[in-house]
């Protein structure tokens, strides 16, 4: 049986493509667990942020510096964190899973009319609506040989995506009084 400390241990990565909710969702689910929610957006080094905001695709190498960072945010939070991060494709979140064991993910997946839809309303992000295409067909859907991601529609409500996303990780127990 876990101690108390490894139970209460919380380390999830919410991802998918931009525009989904992933910080909405990961601030909501921080909160839930009370653990620190970070938003991967702000771990990007700034040649990154730079590209993607001239409608350049990041590449491989612009990728794997700043999935190290992420999966050292989440090893850095002894009690656990949420962060918020595409992980597109499965090397990705392996990347991720060799730098924070015990890490989850919560796959907010939608169409592309739906999730561009909602990021043509956002307003002051760096990356353009522009790159949506290219987010598409990078996203590797986690599949069943990927049992640690939980996949949540979000084709729904932001309350509902929440409320699925803390009964898929079990996290219910955490938030009742």
């Amino acid at each position: 049986m876990a101690d108390q400390g490894e139970t209460r241990a919380c380390r999830v990565v919410v991802m998918g493509v931009s525009g989904s909710g992933k910080s909405t969702v990961g601030e909501a689910l921080g909160a839930a667990a009370g653990v620190a929610f970070v938003d991967g957006d702000g771990l990007h080094p700034d040649a990154n942020v730079a590209k993607m905001s001239a409608g350049i695709p990041l590449t491989d190498a612009d990728r794997w510096p700043w999935l190290d960072i992420v999966a050292a945010t989440l090893a850095d939070h002894p009690q656990g964190a949420v962060v918020a991060c595409s992980a597109l494709r499965k090397v990705y979140r392996d990347r991720i899973r060799a730098g924070a064991p015990g890490v989850r993910f919560v796959f907010l997946d939608g169409g592309q009319d739906v999730i561009g839809g909602r990021q043509a309303s956002r307003k002051g992000h760096f990356m353009p609506p522009s790159l949506l295409a290219s987010q598409f067909a990078t996203l590797e859907r986690p599949g069943a040989d990927e049992p640690d991601v939980v996949r949540v529609s979000v084709d729904q409500p932001v309350e509902a995506v929440v409320a699925a996303a803390v009964e898929g990780l079990g996290l219910a127990a955490l938030t009742r009084p």
